[in-house]
């Protein structure tokens, strides 16, 4: 049976979609950066690799006999030519023949962001590729953003007025999972949303409809969001990153809803609604 191996697997989007293969039957390998990541593995996996970007001497193990490779950018890396072109072209030559590759919505117009540069890496490595171009994870609400919500009410976050097409990670695990395990992707480029666009201001009227307490929507400045975030211990070129994204919200750039996400689900993507009672716990006091 063909090996998949899934980088970024101890995040919100790995996770899912290791879920989504084991529940296909595929036989799964997943990567940590260190022994003391491997306990945070996902649970039911088998195989377990160190895999670093930036350490070749990692790349034997991790890629040994694997057929399809999962692909997710560290946040940490931002010289992508210099950090993940050495495993790309590593994993190709061991034998990979599809990369399924973590992307973001409009990666293709916007050549700034480092998704759109492990793109072309991948589009000019001669392997087979999938990207999945993501809208904005709700489950970052309860993660990077959860602080604030918890300790100030407030969804802080640069993004104006513009609308965002969000995505639940479960949703995007299990497109991954049929993208991995099916034929008819390769080179294909698929932009997955949710249903519904939405302001940062509904996202706070939905969160105090089903929180039970009111939530707001304070639109803080990029430079006051990157000094909060500083103050949250984040490196400054994931703040860097995060504010580039937000201005694309600001500008309405994020608002598109696509329907590829219902075509390859066979249903209607999960709602904030739905997500925010999901995750009510998350969002306690």
């Amino acid at each position: 049976m063909d090996t998949i191996l899934v980088t970024g697997a101890t995040g919100n989007v790995g996770r899912e979609v290791v879920k989504g293969l084991l529940a296909r039957g595929t036989r799964v390998r997943v990567s940590v950066t260190d022994e003391a990541d491997t306990r945070r593995a996902p649970s039911g996996v088998a195989e377990v690799a160190l895999f670093d970007f930036t350490a070749p001497e990692t790349f034997p193990a991790a890629f040994d006999g694997v057929a399809r490779l999962f692909l997710v950018r560290p946040p940490a890396i931002g010289n992508v030519k210099r950090d993940m072109k050495p495993a790309i072209d590593y994993a190709v030559a061991a034998g990979v023949g599809h990369v399924v590759f973590l992307s973001l919505v409009g990666a293709e117009r916007n050549r700034l962001v480092p998704h759109a540069k492990v793109e072309k890496l991948l589009q000019q490595s001669g392997v087979a590729w999938t990207m999945l171009r993501c809208g904005f994870f709700m489950q970052n609400l309860d993660t990077t953003h959860r602080a604030d919500i918890v300790e100030h009410d407030d969804i802080f976050i640069p993004a104006g007025n513009g609308r965002t097409a969000f995505i639940d990670v479960r949703d995007i695990g299990a497109v991954a999972a049929r993208v991995l395990t099916e034929a008819g992707h390769e080179n294909a480029a698929y932009p997955l949303t949710g249903s519904e666009s939405l302001t940062y201001g509904e996202v706070a009227e939905i969160m105090t409809a089903e929180l039970g307490r009111p939530i707001t929507y304070s639109d803080p400045s990029p430079l006051a969001f990157a000094r909060r975030m500083r103050e949250r211990g984040y490196a400054g070129g994931f703040i860097n990153v995060m504010n580039g994204i937000y201005l694309t919200t600001r500008l309405g750039m994020a608002a598109t809803v696509y329907p590829q996400a219902a075509e390859l689900l066979g249903r209607p993507p999960i709602t904030m609604r739905q997500y925010v009672r999901d995750h009510a716990a998350a969002f306690g006091r």
